[in-house]
């Protein structure tokens, strides 16, 4: 007939499995607190979000191209001016 197990050992891991649940919870917690601070922080920077960027730049890179297509009718308006101008 096997021995029963020592009822210290049954404490002991009873004890190590509530330290470690405490040990989780205390973790979920810190990394809540972390988390809440960082975005307090980042809230009082001026700071632009990630969509509002991607919206600007798509907007610039829309005014370059129409200005470069600008740059190019005039360019070709004076040199057809410029004909004009010879011719007559």
């Amino acid at each position: 007939m096997p021995s029963p197990r020592p009822r210290f050992f049954d404490d002991m891991s009873r004890l190590f499995n509530d330290a470690a649940g405490a040990a989780r919870s205390l973790g979920k917690e810190a990394e809540a607190a972390i988390k809440a601070q960082v975005e307090r922080l980042l809230a009082g920077m001026d700071l632009v979000k990630s969509e509002e960027f991607e919206a600007v730049r798509d907007m610039a890179v829309a005014a370059r191209n129409a200005n470069d297509e600008l740059e190019r009718r005039i360019a070709d308006l004076e040199a057809k001016l410029a004909a004009h101008e010879a011719k007559g």
